[in-house]
């Protein structure tokens, strides 16, 4: 066995390594806890692998002895999930799509990584808006185009790339298409939780772009894809009356309402899709990370073309279909969230860690702007160096965080947090901030 401290050394001499300086204990973590076997210390994950382990390390329900077999057989085998079935997959599947899922959405489809699921959503619209269209006028699809946000992150594979536009060094040089990109109008709260930019005016502004960008593409607009909350580019929320009115104009132009939840979807909220907090719906919803499996779920507003992608073979999919791996731990993730109610539990929790951090800023000043619900918590600084300082300083204490946008500190924690580990962490954050800023 490697030399925990040797880590770091061997993998920088074959590829790059600019994580996180700690080597991950997968046997000595535990819980809301991150042992780094090279030092022996313990920190507070409020990270969880960009927001993708969301039950903690080393769940005591996971040592159940069906499921360790189950996973053992599994692991040593990786079917082609897309045209080879298991009795294995045939209880994930049941198990997502009845209890994960809601009931209007009947149309599902598996893949590895959260791209392939945003991109999938994409090509799913592309086909249906063809097929709408009559496929000898879209030019072989090369006509058609996706409205999407400005400061949205959807993935780093090849449409995913025309759409994402935070951090320019993840997509410059690389090729992209000239997609109609409108501007996002992201709510900010004082400390008492209100409103208080002139949000209705951001709104109207974004509104007016769309409906320009609806007359410049007329007809060609296939879909309109969004993150219900901006994550990479900065925790940025928009309002319910917002979001209705993309549901308006994509039925209005017949184009798909795709929602992007790759990162907040699977409980993040406390609700298993942040866009039932909100209470419009996607025609189409992406997910991945804390779900274990990727992919993309749809409502019969697709059957509105017979022979959409869900219907008609090899259209859409990928040799894996899925990891079947991934497949058995989902399963037994949504087991575990039901069985102890974790999307209560954090539901509870982000409130308490949104009351703790509002007190704190008006105690001690240097930030402002929290927001978020369940797993998903951020606040902004002054700008980007005070916040990439905070961090660092964060950690000093023992707790992860990350950065998004120009100077937004976000958290993720995982869905089993206590209400003790939450005051843990606002002690943490307490210790990290500069003196006390005077009035």
């Amino acid at each position: 066995m490697t030399d925990p401290k040797q880590v770091h050394s061997i993998l920088e001499t074959h590829q790059l390594t600019d994580g996180y300086p700690m080597v991950l204990d997968l046997e000595r973590s535990h819980g809301v806890w991150l042992h780094d076997s090279a030092s022996g210390k313990e920190y507070m994950d409020f990270f969880t692998c960009f927001a993708s382990w969301p039950i903690g390390y080393r769940h005591p329900m996971l040592d159940d002895k069906r499921f360790e077999a189950e996973l053992l057989l599994v692991a040593k085998n990786k079917p082609a999930n897309s045209d080879l079935y298991t009795t294995s997959m045939a209880d994930f599947v049941e198990a997502f799509a009845t209890r994960v899922t809601p009931t209007e959405y009947p149309h599902h489809f598996w893949v590895a990584g959260g791209s392939l699921a945003v991109e999938n959503a994409m090509k799913t619209a592309f086909d249906w808006k063809a097929h709408k269209l009559g496929v000898d006028k879209v030019n072989d699809g090369n006509d058609l185009v996706v409205m999407h946000f400005r400061q949205a992150f959807h993935g780093r594979s090849g449409y995913t790339m025309s759409v994402t536009n935070t951090d320019p060094t993840k997509v410059e040089l690389f090729p992209k298409f000239d997609w109609p990109r409108i501007y996002n109008p992201a709510v900010h709260f004082d400390l008492d939780g209100k409103i208080d930019n002139d949000i209705e005016s951001e709104e109207r502004r974004s509104i007016d772009e769309m409906n320009a960008a609806f007359a410049k593409y007329a007809g060609r607009i296939a879909c309109v894809l969004i993150e219900p909350m901006q994550g990479e580019g900065g925790d940025n929320h928009f309002r319910t009356e917002f979001l209705q009115a993309l549901r308006e104009l994509c039925d209005e132009h017949e184009a798909l309402l795709i929602f992007d939840e790759v990162q907040t979807g699977f409980f993040g909220s406390g609700k298993p899709w942040l866009w039932q907090l909100k209470g419009v719906a996607p025609d189409v919803v992406c997910f991945g990370k804390k779900s274990q499996v990727c992919g993309i779920y749809a409502n019969t507003r697709i059957d509105d073309v017979p022979e959409n992608v869900f219907n008609r073979s090899s259209r859409i999919n990928s040799t894996w279909g899925g990891n079947l791996v991934d497949m058995v731990r989902s399963r037994r993730f949504i087991e575990i969230i039901e069985a102890e109610k974790l999307g209560d539990n954090v539901a509870r929790q982000g409130d308490r860690f949104i009351g703790g951090l509002r007190a704190l800023a008006k105690d001690r000043g240097g930030f402002d702007n929290v927001r978020g619900a369940g797993s998903l918590i951020a606040f902004d600084v002054a700008d980007g160096a005070t916040r990439d300082q905070l961090i660092g300083r964060m950690r000093d204490q023992m707790l992860l965080a990350l950065p998004c946008g120009s100077r937004s500190v976000r958290f993720r924690m995982p869905l089993i947090v206590s209400a003790a580990e939450i005051d843990r962490a606002l002690e943490m954050i307490a210790n990290a901030l500069p003196t006390k800023v005077q009035a």
